[in-house]
């Protein structure tokens, strides 16, 4: 390849050009494409090698706990989780309506699993997401308070199109928790949706809070619009094991 083009290819910063250009110029030789063809698949390479580096980054942003994929979860009806159901995930439709979708299932039933597996799949889309246990979000958030940066940290994450809210309900919550909780859901509201994983079902969550007239509101913005799960079945983890671990890369 001509360095001086390899030299315009790096300052346009054309990297996927660059890395396909002597396969497609063979490509164009024996196949005799003209130059509108020519030039239509370099630019289509172009487009894919920055659509991949985009989906890569966000999935590092997205700090998931492992990298899945819904082809690792055996769908069926018994599990509560059909084949038409997953298809219906993979259109990411919920997304585009601000639905919210809740699992709700047993330990090691396949509920963040799933939650991961849809949060992927919308990196994969260049959806801008973000998966956090809710007792990690609630230390992060009181850390940021400390620190006098809560507002930013707020901010950041009402920038996500899809927030994924894992283990809901595993201890009760005290008045402060409850408060930023509302404020994440009432910010994201028919704006942003929220994908929530618990062992407890929605008619249970009152309980966990100590103010009822918190615990009806965090209630109605978690439910209205939203499509309930439940997964069912015996443990997942013991039949899945994850191909690797993902680092978590603070942006």
């Amino acid at each position: 390849m001509n360095e001086q083009v390899i030299d315009y290819l790096n300052q346009m910063r054309f990297y996927g050009i660059k890395e396909s250009l002597d396969f497609r110029l063979a490509e164009a030789m024996q196949e005799n494409l003209d130059y509108t063809d020519f030039l239509t698949t370099l630019l289509e390479d172009e487009s894919i090698y920055r659509r991949n580096k985009r989906s890569e980054t966000l999935r590092k942003r997205a700090k998931f706990k492992t990298h899945v994929a819904f082809e690792e979860f055996k769908a069926s009806p018994k599990r509560g989780v059909p084949k038409a159901l997953i298809k219906q995930f993979q259109t990411l439709h919920f997304i585009e309506g601000n639905e919210n979708l809740v699992f709700v299932g047993g330990t090691g039933a396949g509920k963040s699993f799933l939650a991961q597996a849809i949060g992927h799949h919308a990196c994969a889309s260049c959806i801008e997401t973000f998966f956090i246990s809710i007792n990690r979000l609630f230390k992060e958030i009181e850390a940021q308070d400390a620190s006098g940066t809560y507002l930013n940290y707020m901010a950041k994450l009402s920038r996500f199109k899809l927030l994924i809210l894992d283990d809901l309900g595993l201890r009760n919550y005290s008045h402060k928790e409850a408060n930023i909780l509302y404020e994440i859901l009432e910010d994201r509201y028919q704006k942003g949706p929220v994908i929530i994983t618990s062992q407890v079902k929605p008619q249970g969550w009152k309980t966990l809070f100590e103010d009822k007239v918190i615990a009806e509101a965090i209630l109605d913005r978690l439910t209205n619009c939203a499509h309930i799960i439940e997964v069912k079945g015996e443990s997942f983890r013991t039949n899945h094991s994850p191909k690797k671990m993902l680092e978590n890369v603070a942006e």
